[in-house]
């Protein structure tokens, strides 16, 4: 009995020190630095114009929205063209009236790994509503905006308004100041803000122009058009930047302070040394530790062997 107990506890101390080297080498192996994407991807998105209005009827029985949108795309798209038609129940018979006409009205939105970009570009257009048939809303010479959001920088965007800008038939000066209104008795008021532009983090928007429209045209059925407007809008966000993954801890040499006496090397020393000398890699702590393990269990074995050769 004293002999099969003896046997039981080195078989399992053998087991459980040869699972304890193999099982710590893949944890002093980990951690080669690297970096990786988190998968989010970027965005963009323009439009030349974008409309959110509500007409309403001369009889007041109805409300009738106008909302319509003019080379709307997200990336990665790009559209030209260069007019908008509507058509709305009640108004005009029935027949399809313009909304915008142009020379040129483009929008362009792109995204690539580390960046996601949006552009538009609209020159001499002229923006009409139900109800006003020959007099335009608004006319512009050339209205861009651009939006850039790129992996760890900061997003931009920006807005330019070139040439002359009529709001019914006014000639205006928008400034980033603050808000333009006109108002014509008879027709409405519209409020005109210039260069609405916000940017976060990741994210950057901005419109070139921004109109809240109230007008009372009391023609073709039409009472009332309210609501806003939007030209040459752009949107961004950046793709996720690569995040580097925490390294392993960088090993520790040993550093003798100057000045302080030598001391003899130990056998352990010596032994490492010697194995460096003649090749050992980076697996020779692991064959080392497997050897002392079986050389244990040899011992044990002998040990046991001599007890039961005892009388």
């Amino acid at each position: 009995m004293n002999t099969h107990s003896f046997r039981m506890p080195a078989r399992r101390f053998t087991a459980t020190a040869a699972a304890t080297v193999l099982a710590a080498g893949p944890v002093v192996l980990a951690g080669a630095g690297s970096a990786h994407a988190t998968g989010a991807q970027g965005r963009a998105s323009a439009v030349v114009l974008r409309t959110g209005l509500d007409v309403s009827l001369l009889n007041k029985t109805l409300n009738v929205p106008l909302a319509v949108s003019l080379n709307e795309v997200q990336a990665p798209r790009s559209a030209e063209s260069t007019a908008l038609t509507a058509r709305l129940d009640g108004v005009a018979g029935g027949r399809p009236f313009s909304v915008l006409r142009a020379d040129a009205a483009t929008a362009k939105a792109t995204v690539s790994p580390t960046k996601a970009e949006a552009s538009t570009n609209l020159a001499h257009a002229r923006v009409h509503v139900p109800g006003l048939p020959l007099l335009s809303l608004v006319e512009i010479s050339q209205v861009t905006s651009t939006a850039t959001c790129e992996a760890g920088r900061k997003p931009v965007a920006s807005t330019n308004v070139l040439g002359a800008v009529t709001v019914l038939g006014k000639k205006v000066t928008v400034t980033a100041g603050g808000p333009t209104e006109v108002k014509v008795p008879g027709v409405g008021e519209v409020r005109i803000d210039f260069s609405k532009a916000q940017t976060s983090s990741r994210t950057a928007a901005a419109s070139a122009l921004v109109l809240k429209v109230s007008i009372n045209p009391l023609r073709l059925n039409v009472a009332e058009v309210e609501g806003t407007l939007t030209l040459a809008g752009v949107s961004c966000e950046a793709p996720a930047a690569p995040v580097p993954e925490s390294g392993g801890a960088a090993p520790v040499s040993e550093v003798t302070p100057q000045g302080a006496a030598a001391q003899a090397p130990t056998p352990a020393k010596v032994k490492a040394e010697g194995l460096a000398e003649t090749g050992g890699s980076s697996a020779t702590p692991y064959a080392v530790g497997a050897g002392v393990v079986l050389l244990a269990a040899g011992a044990g074995a002998i040990a046991l062997g001599r007890r039961r050769a005892r009388p």
